[in-house]
């Protein structure tokens, strides 16, 4: 399954406003705003909570980790299949919380294709975005890592940021689609972001940690 353009992915994270019970409820609103507005919405959740969400939504889901392993001996890593198993049609890969090593990341991404499913990774520079480009992954999600979880989006303090990232990746790899992440909080922010060549956004606490998540979700899919 593919993911549409434009795009907005939630990023669970592991708030308690988003795992277990919440993770659900959550889940429900995005998919109940997806349906109603007809606009493209996923999901990325903990590895613990995909089988559960997955049989009761019908957006895409993801999950937030995935190791570059095959089935053996690999204690505490999440394989590839395992995910896709329980209903993930992907995974967020080198989150600024959850970076890897450039081989490591090569070898998620590899084991990734090898399995049918989507990686989105995040990369916190043009220069970053450069090197993953260079795997030929369906996203990459450009995030300043100074800027997450605050009230200021890479598109309003850094927009050369996404104009540049976007070229650079289309240069290298004219298939991948360029998503904004890092303080992405309201419509003006999605708006601009694609104003700048961002085909998406990921975005985390500013909907997680809402007091009216479903409020903020449905401003911000009517920038697309």
């Amino acid at each position: 399954m593919m993911l549409k353009t434009p795009i907005l992915i939630v990023n669970f994270k592991t708030y308690s406003h988003s795992t277990g019970e919440n993770a659900l409820k959550l889940a429900k609103i995005c998919d109940e705003i997806a349906k109603k507005t007809g606009k493209s919405i996923a999901v990325a959740v903990l590895p613990e909570d995909i089988n559960t969400i997955s049989k009761q939504i019908s957006i895409p889901v993801l999950a937030q980790h995935v190791d570059g392993i095959e089935y053996g001996s690999h204690t505490g890593h999440v394989l590839p299949e395992s995910i896709k198993n329980h209903g993930a049609v992907g995974s967020l890969l080198n989150h600024s919380e959850d970076q890897y090593r450039f081989r490591d990341l090569k070898k998620a991404t590899m084991r990734m294709k090898e399995t049918g499913m989507i990686s989105v990774i995040c990369a916190a520079s043009p220069r970053m975005s450069k090197k993953v480009a260079m795997l030929n992954p369906e996203f990459v999600a450009v995030e300043l890592s100074e800027l997450i979880g605050g009230d200021v989006s890479v598109s309003t303090a850094k927009p050369k940021i996404i104009s540049k990232t976007v070229k650079i990746v289309k240069r290298k790899s004219p298939n991948t689609v360029v998503l904004c992440g890092a303080g992405v909080n309201s419509f003006d922010d999605v708006k601009k972001a694609l104003e700048l060549g961002a085909q998406g956004v990921l975005v985390a606490s500013a909907i997680v940690k809402s007091e009216n998540p479903k409020k903020v979700i449905e401003e911000m899919v009517g920038a697309f």
